[in-house]
This record gives C-alpha cells, sequence and structure tokens, in this order.
C-alpha cells in the first residue's frame, strides 16, 4: 500500500494472477494494513452500491469519534474514487486526491475516519464494496456538496453527474465548516493514535 497525498489515504494494488481459467488477487489483507497505516481496520459493516454511468455519491463523512473508516474496490466497471480532506485544521484542508478504481486493475482505497469521501460510476452498473470501521448512524453522517466550485473536483465532463436529493442538497466546505460539521484535525489525530497498534 502506499499513501497517496492526502494524509491518513491509501492505495493498495495488488498483484492479479492470471491463467486459462481466470484471474485472482488477494484485495485485503489486515495485514498489509497495519504495516502501512500502524493499525487494523475493526469491520463492522461491509456494502455494496451498484450505479449507472454518471452517478455520483458523496462527499460523505461521519463524526469523530468514531468516524467511519473505509475500505474501497470496484469489483465490476469503472468509478473515480475521490478523497477530500475536509478536517479544519489540517494542511492539506479543502484538497483532494483522485483514483481510478475498476475491474481490471482490481486496486482499492483506504480512507481513514474524518477525510470526506465520494465516487463517480464511470460505467454502467459499476459495483463499489467497501469494508467500514463503524455501522451506518444517520446522526453521525453528514455531507459536503461534490460539485462545490471552490472544491474543485475535477469530475468527468462526459457525462451529466447523476445526484440523489441528498447529496445535491448538501452544503458547500465554508458552509458546512460554518454549521460546525466538519471534524477538527487535532481531534482525528488524537483518534487515530488511539488506534495504534503497540510496537512489538
Amino acid at each position: 500500500m502506499k499513501p497517496l497525498a492526502i494524509e491518513g489515504s491509501w492505495l493498495h494494488e495488488p498483484q492479479v494472477f492470471h491463467d486459462a481459467r481466470g484471474g485472482v488477487h488477494e484485495w485485503f489483507r489486515q495485514d498489509d494494513i497495519a504495516a502501512a497505516t500502524g493499525r487494523s481496520l475493526t469491520l463492522a459493516q461491509a456494502n455494496c452500491s451498484v450505479s449507472v454511468r454518471g452517478t455520483l455519491r458523496g462527499v460523505h463523512f461521519a463524526d469523530v469519534p468514531p468516524g467511519q473508516a473505509k475500505y474501497v474496490t470496484c469489483v465490476r466497471g469503472a468509478v473515480l474514487d475521490v478523497v477530500v480532506d475536509i478536517r479544519v485544521g489540517s494542511p492539506t484542508f479543502g484538497r483532494w486526491e483522485a483514483v481510478r478504481l475498476d475491474d481490471r486493475t482490481h486496486a482499492s482505497m483506504f480512507v481513514a475516519e474524518g477525510l470526506g469521501h465520494a465516487f463517480m460510476a464511470l460505467t454502467d452498473d459499476a459495483t463499489v464494496i467497501y469494508l467500514c470501521s463503524q455501522g451506518y448512524a444517520p446522526a453521525r453522517e453528514h455531507g459536503v456538496d461534490p460539485l462545490d466550485p471552490a472544491l474543485g473536483i475535477e469530475w468527468p465532463t462526459d457525462t451529466v453527474p447523476v445526484l440523489s436529493d441528498k447529496d445535491a442538497q448538501a452544503p458547500t466546505l465554508a458552509r458546512a465548516r460554518e454549521l460546525g460539521l466538519l471534524p477538527s484535525y487535532e481531534e482525528c489525530l488524537a483518534f487515530y493514535a488511539g488506534l495504534q497498534r503497540p510496537e512489538r
């Protein structure tokens, strides 16, 4: 796993073994997560979403603590997966990074608690599965407008974004900050420290 430019996010690019029968790869290993991040991923929930081309989901995040870490991969088709630093006080606050996840490379992204996450389906029937450190809790869940001009996420322009009503009505990053919805960088760092595995 390699760290991305946004602290708290990593990309896993597995080796895929092909033969006449097809292919096989390891898309998740707890020891790889631990080696890269210094922590384990507690599995509380696993989600699967299927999206038509152009579907835009996010930018989603949860209150910290406990937040919700995610380990995301695309098992059919392709998506543009985006992590956004929404942690107030972070050196990279307001920045984002995008990676393509698809059913050819089988890459996965790890997104730590307190970061925003979104993706756009690049194909019909784009199927994304993700492992979550906490279960869905509506009272702790929030969103930021994925089309916020101030964020400037470079979504593909060859299709019209399809958003849920909730995502379409999400506040801009600036408004979410004014409303006190965003996690603080210091609170996130303290939370991450509590997840660290002791040195052996």
